[in-house]
């Protein structure tokens, strides 16, 4: 479920194909920059009900499956 709502953000994000997502899709596939990131944080913060995601945890994330096993970890707080 997680997977599936990073991959809706991201494809509409970055103008992709929500199937053509996967777990091992690196952000720098997406060609994301840095201002992209940080939109994108918004849009899971938004997502997900987070506030103020960890700059040190998002630093180590560089692939979609970094980013939901993160998630997964904060949700269960």
């Amino acid at each position: 479920m997680i997977f599936e709502k990073i991959a809706a953000l991201l494809a509409e994000q970055f103008g992709v194909e929500a199937d053509s997502i996967t777990m091992d899709t690196s952000f720098e596939d997406l060609g994301a920059d840095s201002l992209d990131i940080v939109e994108l944080t918004m849009a899971v913060e938004e997502e997900f009900g987070l506030e103020n995601m960890d700059e040190d945890d998002l630093s180590g994330i560089s692939v979609v499956g970094d980013l939901v096993n993160y998630l997964k970890t904060k949700l269960e707080d």
